[in-house]
């Protein structure tokens, strides 16, 4: 274990606006340090909050990472192995050692990596260090899709028609698909992020598609079920934010809408959606609350939903920690949700507990930019050699660069491509949008 010595530099003072929700609103004592269990643009973001909170910060670095923004930007920092992630940011022994050298009280763990593993949850409580996110049983509750739609049910959330069991192989898929009707959507139950998914249309597309998705789902996720559920045509994809403490508040802020992916990944953002009414917005609303205190939720998560033509939405999914696109949310409810997050790990209750005061501020719009190949979507790696993030537009704030990296930084072949998540605000969409229009115009990216 080895503390990196802390460099700082000119390019670590930048003019970057840093408060898209106004002051900070905890006064009272949460923790003195947290080590950041995570990289790049969210540990700088997480840094961010902790450092407005008065509360000093703990980095940990891969190889690979020695000289990135996060580290710089941190008050400490520790190596916690080669570039790999296996040998690094998942590399449970090492940031646990890296904790207690550092002393950390509390440890945020981002998005990816650890941040939705239950047994890292479990061996900090046995360490006695706080997880700002859920509780060990609600991660691996609603980690489990084929568990988590049994309790979204019991909890009287709307589900899409399917097989709540294991599917115990292709033909077995097969009279599942057939009982509840083509087309269907073949899934790993422990997956995220587009594997492990076939869309069937046939009995042959059905066992075709369950030996290529359970295939998938054991190389990527090291667990081969797979569950069968109607496929929705023309969906949208659709997510609420909830934010709880541990004192029983639970809230929902207004939806994104996610529908702009490829390769069900998500490209671009918006909040909110132009498809919902007031009506939907909250029944949607109370049924994420609904479930969330099934199963005593009691910091930032999001259900996911898909959307049909008609407004009948369907659960889809929970996402038992801070989602990629958070910003955008930020920007129209005035919430920093990393603050609620650390709020509720520390026992404090959330800023605000009444629903009736969170409200929908404009409109926000996200692009994630990415360095990859523009005809065959692959990762470009290399040097940034010159690297200018755009500005406030046409009021202050307006344009928010969630980044974690500046010129001469190296994208890596060992992690995500994304450089940044650009998000804009405006008092409309379309405000939203030209702004957006223009940040991109003025993004400099070449490398």
């Amino acid at each position: 274990m080895h503390r990196f010595p802390l460099i700082r530099s000119r390019w670590l003072h930048t003019t970057r606006p840093a408060q898209y929700f106004g002051p900070c609103k905890t006064t009272e004592k949460t923790f003195d340090k947290i080590l950041i269990a995570n990289r790049g643009e969210i540990a700088c973001r997480v840094i961010r909050t902790a450092k407005r909170m008065g509360i000093k910060t703990v980095a940990i670095y891969s190889d690979a990472d020695a000289n990135s923004l996060f580290v710089q930007q941190a008050d400490e920092a520790y190596r916690v192995g080669p570039a790999p992630t296996s040998q690094s940011y998942l590399n449970m022994d090492a940031i646990l050692d890296a904790i207690k050298a550092s002393g950390a009280q509390a440890v945020h763990p981002g998005y990816g990596f650890l941040s939705e593993n239950s047994g890292f949850v479990k061996r900090l409580d046995e360490a006695g260090v706080a997880f700002i996110g859920p509780k060990e049983y609600a991660m691996a509750a609603m980690g489990d899709k084929i568990q988590s739609k049994i309790i979204a049910k019991k909890a009287g959330v709307n589900t899409i028609p399917g097989y709540d069991g294991v599917v115990r192989d292709a033909e077995h898929a097969v009279e599942i698909a057939a009982d509840i009707g083509y087309p269907v959507m073949l899934k790993a139950s422990a997956g995220g992020g587009g594997k492990g998914m076939r869309i069937a249309r046939t009995a042959h597309e059905v066992r075709e598609g369950f030996k290529l998705a359970s295939d998938e789902a054991q190389s990527s996720f090291g667990d081969s079920r797979i569950l069968v559920e109607r496929f929705i045509e023309e969906p949208r994809h659709i997510e609420i934010q909830i934010i709880a403490d541990n004192n029983g508040n639970i809230l929902w802020l207004p939806e994104r809408e996610c529908s702009i992916q490829r390769r069900n990944q998500k490209v671009i953002e918006e909040a909110p959606s132009t498809h919902l009414d007031a009506q939907t917005r909250r029944k949607m609303g109370e049924q994420a609350v609904a479930l969330a205190r099934n199963v005593g939720y009691n910091s930032a998560g999001t259900v996911e939903f898909l959307v049909d033509k008609q407004r009948n939405f369907y659960f889809l999914e929970m996402n038992t920690r801070l989602q990629v696109e958070h910003p955008i949310t930020e920007y129209i409810t005035g919430f920093d949700l990393v603050e609620e997050m650390i709020r509720s790990a520390s026992g404090l209750e959330l800023t605000t507990t009444d629903q009736s005061k969170v409200e929908i501020n404009g409109w926000a719009i996200e692009s994630r930019v990415y360095a990859e190949d523009p005809e065959k979507y692959l990762p470009s790696i290399g040097t940034l050699s010159k690297y200018v993030e755009p500005r406030s537009w046409k009021t202050e704030n307006d344009v928010r660069c969630d980044s974690g990296i500046n010129e001469g930084s190296e994208i890596s072949m060992y992690y995500d491509p994304m450089i940044c998540k650009l998000s804009t605000h405006g008092p409309t969409r379309a405000d939203a949008i030209a702004t957006m229009n223009h940040a991109l115009d003025q993004y400099l990216i070449k490398g």
